[in-house]
């Protein structure tokens, strides 16, 4: 059965648009970890008791160390209990924070930040642990810093692009995009290169996936123009079907009959979406724009001698071409039912 209006602004993807829109905030709910998670949680935990352990003989001088041997043990002991901290810590946050999340482009993009964080973190412990003068280190790693940045300026400018490709979104893992000459679904956002599953390509028409994947790297967003055909909230393109009928046809029984047919077959689903879509423009400066959300017939003339017959209708981007199919035999079924009020040249539409 199709959705309603009701249950479409339930549903997760949605609610996040019409939050971000409407400043709405989205229900908590609990997560409970899973046996595996618990297993890690019990291994940091003894793992932290044991560097204590470790810390209380060699404090208590049970171990015979020299001072210089007994202060680097200390640090050592330090920093692998930090780092055992900081790891508890992002599997704490990744269990009972991200997992609540029911977006899953989200969820993966944030898990993606939180492994950045935490390998920064456990650098700076492993830095600390090294270099007991944090000054030399401090300089050294700026010196380097500058001489690894103008050797590595295309990745350092893709993972800044990977920064805005998370604050920005231009897309998403999902989402099915064009950029430059690449179209596809986005599978992998990394730190530094996006891959896309390609559909249509060199070598197949359409929308099917030609089975080769895309990479570029994240700098390319920064000065392409992307097509996005995927968003939560509205995640329909506009496609047609056009016939070429003669001026003698019956032009209204022809619309009727075609936005009859496409209505039959898409459903009301979209129906019920738009007027979501339509709700959150009517929220923002934009609202005159106009959204329809059943199919229209228009009528142009041909070059040559005859009109162009054009039904539009609403589209999931991936289903493009597959409805175009099951929807040009029906058409046709139903407007060469009545031959003596539609008109086809001769051999061009039978």
């Amino acid at each position: 059965m199709p959705e309603t209006k009701e249950e479409l602004e339930q549903k997760p993807e949605v609610r996040k648009e019409l939050a971000r829109a409407g400043g709405e905030k989205k229900p908590g709910e609990k997560v409970k970890a899973r046996g595996t998670d618990k297993f890690w949680f019990v291994t940091h935990g003894l793992l932290l008791i044991g560097c204590a352990v470790l810390y209380y003989l060699v404090e208590s001088k049970f171990v015979p160390l020299s001072p210089p041997q007994v202060d680097l043990a200390h640090r050592i002991i330090r920093g692998v209990a930090l780092v055992v901290l900081v790891l508890a810590i992002a599997k704490a946050i990744s269990v009972y924070a991200l997992r609540r999340i029911d977006d899953a482009s989200t969820r993966f993009t944030l898990q993606r930040v939180e492994r950045l964080i935490t390998a920064l973190i456990i650098a700076l412990v492993v830095v600390s642990v090294v270099f007991v003068n944090w000054y030399p280190a401090l300089a050294a790693l700026g010196v380097g810093s500058i001489i690894i940045g103008l050797a590595v300026q295309t990745p350092m400018k893709s993972f800044i692009a990977w920064i805005y490709i998370l604050v920005r979104q231009p897309f998403r893992v999902g989402d099915r995009i064009k950029i430059d000459d690449a179209t596809g679904d986005v599978i992998d956002v990394g730190y530094l290169d996006t891959t896309l599953w390609e559909f249509g390509g060199q070598y197949i028409s359409g929308d099917h996936p030609s089975g080769r994947t895309i990479r570029f790297p994240n700098e390319k967003v920064l000065d392409s123009i992307i097509y996005n055909y995927s968003w939560a909230l509205f995640p329909y393109i506009w496609n047609e079907i056009k016939f070429q009928i003669a001026y003698q046809s019956d032009l209204e029984f022809v619309a009727k009959t075609m936005q009859r047919v496409v209505e039959e077959e898409i459903g009301e689903e979209m129906i019920e979406r738009v007027g979501v879509y339509r709700d959150l423009l009517a929220r923002t400066p934009v609202d005159e724009l106009q959204v329809h959300e059943r199919p229209r017939v228009i009528f142009r003339v041909d070059e040559v001698t005859w009109i162009d017959a054009i039904v539009r209708y609403l589209v999931p981007p991936r289903e493009a071409g597959s409805i175009k199919t099951r929807l040009i035999p029906k058409l046709l079924t139903a407007l060469n039912a009545a031959p003596e009020k539609v008109m086809f040249p001769a051999g061009a539409n039978r």
